[in-house]
């Protein structure tokens, strides 16, 4: 399903859209591409904590390519 999505969306549009709301001050930010795949992850498998998500993610290899 994963790969699906990936092939489907160009998550790049991320970026252009972030890029005004981070600084080069101090250290790096989370990458805003990964910080909108978690919630489709969560919303595609139905899962209902952050907590098994991360769990999902870090056990599952096609998970794990999607990031």
């Amino acid at each position: 399903m994963v790969c699906k999505i990936e092939s489907a969306i160009d998550f790049s549009f991320i970026y252009d859209l972030d890029q005004d709301h981070h600084s080069e001050i101090g250290r790096p930010s989370i990458d805003p591409v990964i910080l909108i795949k978690f919630p489709l992850i969560r919303y595609t498998f139905v899962i209902r904590s952050m907590r098994k998500t991360i769990e999902e993610v870090q056990t599952n290899m096609e998970d794990r390519w999607f990031f």
